[in-house]
């Protein structure tokens, strides 16, 4: 009898699917993989792993070909996501950002002239963002005061955006202002911005816990000038396309979690079968294997979910609840298992020079960004009282 595990050592994926993961994997241990330490440490994103990663078709995945892209699937995007988080997580929400938010927003709210404009350059060597979160506007994102007035030959905006990923390497920001606050939340209006308008400038570069090869820095708006054509979508309708946009990135910080559990899981794994105390290897005592089998456990329940998740945007069908789901468990399991990875290393988990103690640090962005981890359960609960 065959061994379906060794016919599919990637059960939840298909051979084509398999194959394109493996891929990804095998760039970030062979690229990344040398250069996650000094990354870490000097807090910046090297520029060959975007160039590489440009031209390897990641930053653009579900892109059409016709743009520069990929023309894949949203699930494959996330498979990347997954993958290079593995490696190293900074390097995978950039690539995310790029993907789940910043290319989704113009393949579905663009016009064709931002389209042609923006999507080939963001597929070829531009590093996109997406800025929402104010000082006064985290969960109640709507709250936001960044404002925009018509000037008639441009928009105006004036404001401050924080905690902004891939702000540094960035030339091409989605950014949401309101231009009738009269209106309430229904003012709220998504505007490209590119680096380099007059009155739009970086603010400080935050210094992080975990992720910190991941740009975070504020912006600043003074009287900037933005195009009147740089309208995404429709004036007043950027409270949607912040909505819409964020149910799929969810689904990539979830796969971004999930490749981070995986890769503390395997780095404890490896540690445990070579480590001996008392005169046996680690994995020999029945609570170390017991613990090994429990993060095995909690990863395969999250990628079942991630990955279900996916399918169903993928499918066209309702996602949402399916996506908070898997962004608060899969954030839970990441915390878990680097936690406990970082304790079967014992005293070298807690010293920089092994990875346990790096994806520790990593995993606690994952209940944070991108809606809460108690907004996720809110969501998950009004939805399922209204089934």
């Amino acid at each position: 009898m065959t061994d379906a595990r060794k016919t599919l050592p990637l059960t939840h994926l298909s051979e084509d699917e398999r194959m394109f993961f493996q891929s990804a994997l095998d760039f970030a241990k062979k690229e990344i993989g040398p250069l996650v330490t000094k990354m870490d440490e000097s807090e910046t994103m090297d520029p060959s792993i975007i160039r590489k990663m440009h031209e390897l078709g990641f930053m653009g995945v579900e892109v059409p070909e016709k743009f520069g892209g990929a023309g894949s699937t949203f699930f494959n995007a996330i498979l990347i996501i997954e993958a290079l988080a593995q490696v190293d997580p900074s390097v995978s929400v950039l690539m995310d950002v790029q993907n789940t938010l910043v290319e989704n927003a113009f393949l579905k709210w663009g016009s064709e002239h931002l389209k042609n404009k923006y999507l080939p350059q963001l597929t070829a060597s531009k590093v996109g963002s997406y800025c929402l979160t104010e000082p006064n506007s985290g969960s109640d994102a709507f709250a936001l005061r960044t404002r925009a007035w018509d000037e008639g030959s441009h928009y105006r905006l004036n404001g401050k955006k924080v905690f902004i990923t891939n702000a540094k390497e960035a030339d091409i920001f989605i950014v949401f202002a309101n231009l009738n606050p009269d209106a309430g939340y229904k003012g709220i209006t998504a505007f490209v911005v590119e680096k380099g308008m007059p009155g739009f400038s970086l603010g400080k570069k935050e210094v992080k816990l975990g992720i910190r090869a991941s740009s975070t820095c504020e912006l600043i708006f003074e009287d900037c000038k933005v195009p009147k054509e740089n309208i995404l979508g429709e004036i007043g309708k950027g409270y949607k396309i912040a909505i819409e946009t964020l149910n799929e990135g969810r689904i990539g910080i979830a796969a971004q979690m999930l490749g981070l559990a995986e890769g503390a899981y395997s780095a404890a794994l490896n540690y445990v079968k070579q480590r001996e105390q008392f005169g046996k290897q680690l994995i020999e005592f029945q609570g170390v294997q017991f613990q090994i089998a429990q993060m095995a456990t909690d990863i395969e329940a999250a990628k079942l979910m991630v990955y279900n998740a996916a399918r169903l945007k993928d499918a066209g069908m309702d996602f949402v609840r399916e996506a908070a789901m898997a962004k608060h468990f899969a954030s839970d399991v990441a915390e878990q298992v680097s936690s406990l990875a970082l304790e079967l290393f014992g005293g070298y988990g807690f010293i920089k020079e092994f990875p346990a103690e790096k994806f520790y640090r990593d995993a606690k962005i994952g209940k944070i960004y991108e809606g809460t981890s108690n907004m996720q359960l809110q969501t998950i609960a009004k939805l399922c009282l209204n089934s």
